[in-house]
C-alpha cells in the first residue's frame, strides 16, 4: 500500500483533468461578437454583439456606403422578425447604429440589413 504524496497522486490528476473538462464545456462570460458579408466587391456590411449572455447590444454596421451618403434606415431582425428600425449615421467612413441592450435569446439568429443593400449580417447568439 502506498502512502504520503504519491498515493495522492492519480486521484488529484483525475480531479484536475474533471476540473479542465468542465472548464472546457463552460459558456463564455461574454457574447461579445462581430461578423460581417463576406463579398467585398458590394457593400460591406457588419453587425456586433457585445453583452452578457442573452443580453446584447446591437450595433449595424456599413463600412463602405457611397460618400455622400451621411444617413440609412437600419433594421433589426430575430430569427427573420422584425424587431426594430432606426436611422443609421455617419461615424467617420461608416454608417453605424447601434441598439441598445436588451434580450436577444440563446440561439438567436440576429440581423441587421441597410436601406439600399440586399446584403444582411448576421450573428447567432450563443
Amino acid at each position: 500500500m502506498r502512502t504520503g504524496a504519491a498515493a495522492g497522486a492519480p486521484a488529484a490528476l483525475v480531479i484536475a483533468l474533471a476540473g479542465g473538462a468542465l472548464c472546457a464545456t463552460a459558456a463564455p462570460a461574454a457574447a461579445d461578437s462581430s461578423a460581417c458579408t463576406h463579398d467585398f466587391s458590394g457593400p460591406q456590411i457588419c453587425i456586433r454583439l457585445d453583452g452578457q449572455g442573452a443580453t446584447n447590444a446591437v450595433t449595424g454596421i456599413w463600412t463602405n456606403p457611397p460618400s455622400g451618403v451621411s444617413s440609412r434606415t437600419v433594421s433589426l431582425t430575430f430569427d427573420g422578425r422584425l424587431v426594430s428600425t432606426a436611422t443609421a449615421t455617419r461615424s467617420g467612413k461608416a454608417l453605424t447604429y447601434t441598439w441598445p441592450s436588451r434580450y436577444t435569446g440563446s440561439g438567436t439568429k440576429v440581423c441587421v440589413t441597410f436601406r439600399g443593400s440586399a446584403r444582411s449580417a448576421c450573428q447567432t447568439t450563443g
